[in-house]
This record gives C-alpha cells, structure tokens and sequence, in this order.
C-alpha cells in the first residue's frame, strides 16, 4: 500500500523525492520498470508519473528581426487598436470582428488570430518588455536572463532530459552563453534541419530493422551489467546513449521531411511567400524531431521583410496574416495530437513552450509607411507559456499614445514604466515555464521568477 506521507508530498519535496529515488535505483542497480512499480506502490500513481516525464518542456523561437515582429501584432494586437480599427491605426481588421479572448489579463482576438478554440491555458502571454531594436536580424532584446542569453539559460535548464542534438538553429539565430549550454547545431533553411539526423549509418551500415535492432540490444545490455553506477553523470551519458542506440538504426531523414500532406495542413502551396513557408516547414519538423526525442530545441528566424508598405496593400497583408494565423494553429494542433514519447497520457502540445521575439513591433498608431519608432522605445514579447504562464497582455498601449508596463509582483499594468526594464522578469517567467515550475533552476542564472506573470505550480 502506498505510504500516505509520500503521495501528499508537494513542491520541492515532491522533486527532491523523485531524484533522491531515481538515483538510489540507479545505485542499487534496480531496472527502470521495476523501480517505476516500487515508486508506485511506495508513493502511488501520480508520482509514479511523475517520475517518467521529462522534467523540462520543449521550446521553440521565433526570432523576428529586421522588422520581422511587426507581423505578429496582427495575430496578437494591441487591444485598444483592434478595438478602434480603422484609419491610420496600424491593425488589418474590422472592429466588428474582434473578440474578447479567454485569458487570465485581458486580450483579444482578430479575425484570424489563432488559438481561439483552445483552452485559457493555451493562449498566448504578451509582455511589454524590451527595448526596440530596429532593423537587426539578431535582435537580443527581451532574450536576457540577467547577465546570461535566455535561449541558453533554456538549453540549459533542458539539459535534464537527453536528445541527440540538444538545440537546432536555422541562421541567422539568437542564443547567447550561460553556465551549461549545449552546443547549437545549425543549418541555412529549414530543409536542412533533416540533413542534420541523415547520417551514414542511418542510410548504410545499419539499415535494415533487424541489425539496429541488435545493436540496441547489444546497447542495452551493456547499461544493464553497468546499471550499478553510481554517478548521475554517467547514468545522463548512458540515457543519451540508449537514445542514439534506438534511433540509429531508423531512417530519420524519412521521418522527418515535409510531406506534400504537411504543406496542405498548413496551408503552404505555389504561392506561399518563402518566409512564410519557412516558418510553416520549421515548425512542422520540430514537432516530428520532438516526437522523435531528437532535440529540445529549435531556434529559428523568422518573417525578416521589413514591411514598411504592408498597409498599402490590404490584400496581401490580409492574406499573410491568414496564412501566419493557420501556421500557428496547426502547429500546435499536431503537437497536441503527438503523444510525448518522455511523458505518459500526455502530448507534445502538453509539453511545449514557444516563443517570439523580435527587433520592433513597429508603430501601432500610424500605418503610413509603417514606422519603426514605438512610443517610450517599447517592445513586445510573445511566450505561448502552456498553463506556466499567465495568458493575455501584461502592460498596454493606448489610442493616446501611452506605454503601461506591468507590476512583477502581480502582473497588473501599470501607467508608464521602463519597457527595457521588464525584460529579465519577462524571460525569468518563459524560464519558469521551460522548466516546469522550478523555480529554484531559474534561481541558478542569478534571477528571481517573479509572481505576477506566472501559475505557480504545487507539485
């Protein structure tokens, strides 16, 4: 029978007993299904799956540079502008099409903002936060963990769980240093992230199901006469380990290429411009590369077109807000119907956090030639936080021309502020949410996760 004391644990102490547990198996040589049927019986169920989840979610970034950001306040606008519309406002659509949306702080959907059939917790979280950075292709703002690059300070809080590569990058990319980051694996485009898993082996030496099959168990073997080691260390090499010694032997560029069902899903034909059907075919391989336990993470650019004249052509911004809006639902839509190979009864959607950030949201106030100044210097960012984070805006602009930023402690806006001020407390919360509610991870990069912004999580 389970022991009362051990199922009520919580927080900290619930973590602490999951790694104090895992270790003493490893120590004592007990195999992993064996030890799952002991935490079972000794602590119950829920921390018997607990202890088979990865610790951290995964990620992705958009990183928008050269005005690449601008874009996405059509998907998620500033509230008082999609609520007035019209004129030199800088929003695409009609009054009468926008909604409330079902956050926790107030927000609002357009006519094709994605995300509006989900749930509360899976809406998206936008922090005045950051400085404007016009016209870079590697804007940082808003992508500081204190004295460390945000990106690596995820990385390495994802470094818990095992991958082949634990971060891929499609250049031009963001990452930045912090104490225990991986290396970044990079490509040109998006179609390259295949080339990255096709290696020689997978395509030759161990092409057929059954030598890879041999080779696994050869592998597994040798980790069962080793099972007694009792460094943490070396049970995280022999975990990546029996990682590659699965997937080795599968054709993994196969599994991982855009499929001509793939780009009908999201929308992609003939006439979809190049950096949106990067942005599609990017995400789409990070769901399929997840699935896999490929990676934890994918760095990518996005947009990068400056559009200055967007509004001049009401068609064609229409159409690319259509087609960014569908990108984005599908992609979570297929991540939510992805079982997560690391957690059971849950999908990769349960354990994803993604990001946007980028050099300049633009002028929300005047669409003529749409400019690159935003009042007080502000920037956005963006954090679709799954349930970590506290979903809709935190600060505001008004019609007026006023910047709000927002109070850590609470979350509640707050007239006027220092927008560049607010961007390590919004990168300690996507941290937070990264690594499922451990806040004492964060701690290590030297930052407090402040209250406001995120669901505090009792475990």
């Amino acid at each position: 029978m389970a022991d009362q004391r051990l199922k009520a644990l919580s927080g900290s102490n619930r973590r602490d007993f999951i790694k104090w547990s895992a270790t003493a198996a490893a120590m004592l040589g007990i195999s992993r299904s064996r030890y799952l049927d002991v935490m079972c019986g000794t602590a119950g169920s829920a921390l018997a799956d607990d202890a088979t989840c990865g610790k951290t979610a995964r990620s992705v970034h958009l990183v928008a540079g050269n005005g690449g950001l601008a874009w996405f306040t059509q998907l998620f606008p500033y509230m008082q502008v999609a609520k007035q519309g019209g004129g030199q406002l800088s929003f695409y659509g009609s009054p009468a099409d926008v909604k409330a949306a079902p956050t926790d702080f107030p927000s609002v959907y357009g006519k094709y903002s994605p995300f509006q059939t989900l749930p509360r917790s899976k809406q998206m979280t936008v922090f005045v936060a950051g400085v404007n950075q016009t016209h870079t292709d590697t804007p940082s703002t808003g992508l500081q963990l204190g004295n460390n690059g945000l990106i690596a300070s995820i990385a390495s809080i994802q470094s818990a769980n095992p991958t082949l590569l634990p971060v891929m990058a499609i250049n031009p990319f963001v990452f930045g240093a912090a104490p225990g980051a991986p290396q970044v694996a990079t490509v040109a485009k998006s179609a390259g992230l295949v080339d990255l898993f096709n290696s020689t082996a997978s395509r030759t030496m161990l092409k057929l199901p059954q030598d890879a099959s041999l080779s696994e168990a050869y592998y597994k073997a040798f980790l069962d006469l080793n099972a007694a080691a009792p460094r943490q260390t070396t049970a995280r090499a022999y975990n990546t380990g029996r990682v590659a010694a699965n997937l080795l032997g599968k054709n993994l560029a196969d599994q991982l290429k855009i499929t001509p069902e793939d780009d009908a899903r999201y929308g992609v034909n003939a006439g979809t411009p190049t950096n949106v059907q990067e942005i599609a075919h990017g995400l789409c391989t990070a769901v399929k590369a997840f699935k896999l336990g490929l990676t934890s993470s994918l760095i990518m650019p996005a947009m990068r077109d400056d559009p200055h004249g967007a509004f001049q052509n009401m068609q064609t911004l229409q159409s690319t807000v259509m087609m960014l809006g569908k990108i984005l639902d599908t992609f979570i839509a297929d991540a939510m119907a992805t079982p997560d190979p690391s957690c059971q009864n849950k999908t990769l959607g349960d354990n994803l956090v993604f990001t946007i950030t980028g050099d300049t949201p633009k002028d929300a106030l005047n669409n003529n030639n749409w400019g690159d100044g935003t009042v007080a210097n502000h920037n956005l960012v963006y954090a679709f936080g799954n349930g970590m984070l506290k979903t809709g805006w935190l600060g505001d602009l008004s019609l007026g021309g006023n910047i709000s930023t927002w109070d850590p402690a609470t979350g509640a806006t707050m007239p006027g502020g220092n927008s560049a001020a607010m961007a390590t407390q919004a990168a300690a919360a996507i941290a937070y949410a990264v690594a499922k509610g451990d806040d004492r991870r964060v701690q290590d990069f030297g930052v407090t996760v402040p209250a406001g912004p995120i669901n505090k999580v009792v475990m």
